[in-house]
């Protein structure tokens, strides 16, 4: 009896995730895979790294997906002169009818439930471990006090990688806390085509809301009931192992890899491999689901070293070669 309530419970919450899908896709034009790792990320409950050209619709796509959610939302455009308490918050002076002062707390945009940091990379090391706190502890410490932040809480970050000029690269204990980079791609031909006829031939499609914050979390706890075999929990263990130059058989990884995933890759292998076979009709996860979540689980964990970055060598073809070697056996 609990299996056949447990089934139904899913299957509902598949279908809310089915018409998310379709919202998104009245804006979106193409991106399929872009898409559902974003979505990957919700209701996995972790934190998302887009990174393409401009222009490509990052901005659009995260605002999209917060129409669809009764939840707020907050964007943050990031440049170099963006201050940290620009982004938590700060104390300021107020004054009461008797002519006292005292502070009141102003909460920044960070107390939202879905947080874009656009352009990420381009505000100061200072300002963006502001983020450091809020995306690991789900919390903010101003002045003494530590304040709890929103659940469901997301930080979905974009960067651009064309340019480098005036730009702070992420320093890796940030880059380990976006549960997934989300790589997007130019669009084909068909859909340039597409993206054309709806930007400038028609009216602007208005996007229905399809759940709440309540939902999201419920669904994030039924990811986390998806069960993982021994074998397939020592398969992601042995993936994240081969990303580690001195203990891997990958050749490719031993000589462009400075440094690999630590256990923050092995939970994101694991939570999205469960969200994976949980969008797919499944209560375990299979191999499949760990080498499909590998590419974004693991691409911003692999740190090149110098010959690695002189070669242009990417890590997605190291992550290719970590999986036709690393055996199910």
């Amino acid at each position: 009896m609990q299996a056949e309530t447990t089934t139904a419970y899913f299957g509902e919450y598949r279908s809310i995730i089915d018409q998310v899908r379709q919202e998104i896709g009245k804006v979106i034009v193409g991106q399929k895979d872009v898409i559902e790792h974003l979505l990957w990320a919700v209701f996995s409950g972790g934190h998302a790294l887009f990174e393409g050209v401009p222009g490509l619709g990052k901005t659009l796509l995260v605002r999209t997906l917060s129409q669809t959610f009764d939840i707020s939302f907050k964007r943050i455009q990031f440049t170099p002169d963006l201050m940290p308490a620009d982004i938590v918050g700060t104390n300021i002076i107020q004054v009461n009818k008797e002519g006292q002062q005292y502070f009141k707390f102003q909460p920044g945009p960070v107390f939202a439930h879905i947080v874009l940091a656009d352009e990420i990379n381009r505000a100061t090391p200072k300002t963006q471990s502001a983020l450091l706190e809020a995306m690991q502890e789900r919390t903010v410490s101003i002045a003494g006090q530590t304040r709890n932040l929103p659940e469901p809480f997301f930080v979905l970050a974009t960067q651009n990688p064309l340019e480098q000029e005036g730009t702070y690269p992420l320093p890796e204990a940030q880059l380990d806390r976006f549960l997934l980079k989300i790589d997007v791609p130019f669009p084909a031909a068909e859909e340039l085509k597409e993206i054309i006829r709806r930007t400038t031939m028609g009216r602007n499609p208005e996007v229905s809301r399809i759940t709440s914050g309540d939902t999201i979390l419920e669904i994030q706890r039924a990811v986390n009931d998806i069960l993982v075999a021994d074998e397939v929990l020592d398969y992601a263990v042995k993936m994240v192992i081969a990303t580690h130059p001195d203990l891997t058989p990958v050749p490719s990884v031993q000589q462009y890899v400075r440094a690999g995933a630590g256990p923050r890759g092995l939970q994101a292998l694991i939570k999205l491999g469960k969200v994976r076979a949980f969008c797919d009709g499944r209560l375990h996860v299979a191999y499949a689901d760990i080498r499909t979540v590998a590419w974004p689980a693991l691409r911003h964990r692999l740190l090149l070293n110098f010959e690695g970055e002189a070669n242009g060598v990417r890590t997605d073809q190291l992550i290719t070669d970590i999986i036709e070697a690393v055996k199910t056996e």
